[in-house]
């Protein structure tokens, strides 16, 4: 009998210029989805990392360590006509 086990998969969600939600899991490459909402886009990467999970050994992969932002200045360029 096989036992069930459970693992939880850091996600990374934007949203687009159109509005729709992109998803991603940064630990199986090229794994993203989207989704017109929130809700749509988690079961279309759910399906997704399902899918990535039965090509990998879930043990050895990554260590999420966490999320942080860093701050860039930027100078704006002008065009001048």
């Amino acid at each position: 009998m096989d036992k069930q086990k459970s693992f939880h998969f850091p996600i990374i969600i934007e949203m687009d210029e159109d509005g729709y939600y992109i998803v991603g899991c940064p630990l199986f490459k090229g794994c993203h989805s989207y989704g017109v909402t929130i809700e749509e886009a988690l079961n279309n990467i759910r399906e997704v990392i399902e899918l990535c999970i039965e090509e990998t050994n879930v043990e050895k992969l990554n260590t999420f360590v966490g999320f942080r932002e860093i701050e860039i200045n930027t100078h704006a360029k002008v065009a001048f006509a």
